[in-house]
């Protein structure tokens, strides 16, 4: 039986998810990736969403002055609790990002490899949210995957809305069919405009990250 829930995809792939940053084609890219984020966040204080077992939390609080670091699922966070954190100020949190607690506006926020995983319907939604946890000129930093032959899963369903969607088999034996979208520069500029400043865009091999400031 092929499972729709990406919670429920998340939370059995928690053990095996970083595996995929083994890839030996996407090393060059992850360096890369980290110099930008590492850059970027400098000295602030990061609200991470969708942090998973916090491989990039661990990169951007080696710059970041703290990075606060949720997601809706305990199984990741769990994992991510288990690194070696020294002396760096991350915290965890529980939360849907869709019903995320506004007690305050942060500096910055970084969502990694969330975009993909929300529905075109559901993107302009998710970009209020957005607004309205980061004060305005802070920063925001978007990233996820370029579709790549051979390296990404293929797309085998795309439903009436354009959504695309990959079959994906974890190492426990069951199936997923996992919501997995894949933007153009165009259409995220487009989307992200009358909320933004100070757009800027990094096109890596495998990766994408968008850079803005919110108005």
């Amino acid at each position: 039986m092929m499972n729709t829930d990406l919670v429920a995809y998340y939370k059995a792939r928690a053990a095996e998810y970083e595996k995929i940053y083994a890839k030996p084609e996407r090393q060059e890219d992850l360096k890369e990736a980290t110099t930008i984020l590492q850059n970027i966040f400098a000295g602030k204080e990061v609200l991470e969403i969708a942090c998973g077992t916090g491989y990039w939390t661990e990169r951007m609080v080696k710059t970041a002055s703290s990075v606060y670091a949720t997601d809706i699922n305990e199984s990741v966070i769990e994992v991510a609790k288990q690194k070696d954190w020294l002396n760096h100020q991350v915290t965890f949190g529980l939360a849907d990002l869709f019903h995320f607690p506004a007690t305050k506006k942060y500096e910055s926020l970084f969502a990694g490899f969330i975009w993909s995983h929300i529905l075109l319907q559901d993107l302009d939604h998710f970009l209020s949210i957005i607004n309205d946890l980061v004060i305005p000129g802070g920063t925001v930093v978007i990233m996820d995957n370029n579709f790549v032959e051979g390296s990404n899963h293929p797309i085998t369903n795309i439903d009436e809305y354009g959504n695309s969607f990959q079959s994906r088999q974890l190492e426990d034996g069951s199936s997923h069919l996992v919501l997995k979208n894949f933007p153009t520069e165009e259409f995220l500029r487009e989307k992200i405009k009358d909320m933004s400043v100070d757009i800027r865009f990094f096109n890596l091999r495998y990766y994408w990250i968008l850079f803005f400031r919110v108005k």
